[in-house]
């Protein structure tokens, strides 16, 4: 006679999402019956379809396709989406990851349902709340069920906001990801030698938030910081930079090279060889952490403020007027305290046993 197998939702949409999934998904697959919802809020195939194919994740069960849209109206598309999947599904847990649309969508839909949810990377804050992720967040967070914490610095502000008693400090699903395929992104990528890079010869950019893409004075203001670096600059561009770039029609910066969306284990080599990061991506700097790479961050504040402390990551506005000197001069330190964890994967899978098997689970 067989047992059931406890079922999970899992609900993801946009890039960092999927690149959390893949080493949970692995370990939470030996013990449950995971169910995968793709809202399609990423839908370019080289930030989608082509991350499931690097990170091995099974190919989703159900996809939403919302697409491009406002923040209202993609919400309100996902909403009604991931309601009906809960509907028809009836999982024992849902589980949500981050600060998108999906995070935000994933959990309004789970806090009217029978069943617990799980808040992934719970606790972040910037405490700049004209950011959609930082009100995607905090909702979440007020919301959910049960928050994983990925630092001891997110655990205190989920305790100062009176919502010690349902949070963990499990650390930082991404440092599975990325140790898991370190490996795999140097043997399989051939991307450096497709743009013909050499090891720490070049910048790695990243742009994608709204505050620095959407307004033609900051986008101008960034292009013209690149122009006083020392060293050429690699952009992977992001579809919605790219539109707002030929929107406003301006021109590039001779040492900026610009590549299409990298799919993971390219963009991994990438960070790999880069002899320092810049991006406006809460992920990225995460990543650039782990890899012990020098970051930049455009921006004026962050929610990983744990890599600024380590000294890792530099908050830098574009129109300093020092803004090539201090990325040229920008060194590390000699020490790299781990932040983030290790085997998070299990130790998230762990909770959620317990999670399961507490007596009156359900709501």
């Amino acid at each position: 006679m067989s047992t059931r197998r406890p079922k999970i939702l899992s609900i993801v949409g946009a890039r960092p999402q999927f690149v959390k999934l893949a080493p949970l998904s692995r370990e939470l697959r030996k013990h449950f019956h995971e169910v995968i919802v793709h809202t399609g809020q990423h839908y370019d195939p080289a930030l989608s379809d082509q991350f499931f194919k690097d990170l091995d994740i099974p190919q989703p069960d159900h996809h939403l396709g919302v697409g491009s849209a406002s923040h209202a109206v993609q919400t309100a598309g996902m909403l009604e989406g991931i309601e009906k999947r809960l509907l028809a599904e009836k999982p024992d847990l849902v589980i949500v990851f981050g600060d998108t649309n999906s995070t935000l969508a994933g959990a309004l839909a789970a806090a009217r349902g029978p069943c617990p949810a799980v808040h992934i990377e719970a606790g972040l804050r910037s405490f700049n709340r004209r950011m959609p992720e930082e009100i995607n967040r905090i909702v979440a967070d007020h919301i959910c069920d049960h928050l994983f914490a990925p630092t001891a610095n997110a655990l205190r502000q989920l305790q100062r906001e009176g919502l010690g008693e349902r949070s963990i400090l499990t650390g930082d699903i991404m440092a599975d990801a990325l140790l898991d395929n370190l490996g795999k992104a140097r043997r399989q990528s051939g991307i450096l030698e497709e743009l013909e890079l050499k090891e720490d010869s070049f910048y790695l950019l990243t742009l994608h938030r709204p505050a620095n893409v959407d307004h033609r004075e900051r986008l101008e203001s960034v292009l013209g910081a690149l122009e006083t670096l020392d060293r050429p600059v690699i952009w992977p561009i992001h579809p919605r930079a790219n539109k707002m770039v030929n929107r406003f029609g301006l021109q590039l910066p001779a040492g900026l090279q610009i590549i299409p969306p990298c799919g993971y284990l390219d963009f991994l080599r990438l960070e790999c060889a880069a002899d320092k990061i810049l991006t406006d991506s809460g992920g990225i700097q995460k990543e650039a952490y782990i890899l012990q790479k020098p970051c930049l961050t455009l921006r004026r504040e962050t929610e990983w403020t744990e890599t600024v402390r380590a000294g890792w990551n530099r908050l830098l506005e574009p129109g300093d007027p020092d803004f090539g000197r201090i990325v040229g001069e920008s060194a590390p330190p000699d020490s790299h305290p781990d932040l983030f964890g290790k085997d998070v994967a299990r130790q998230m899978t762990a909770a959620i046993q317990k999670i399961l098997h507490s007596p009156g689970v359900g709501r």
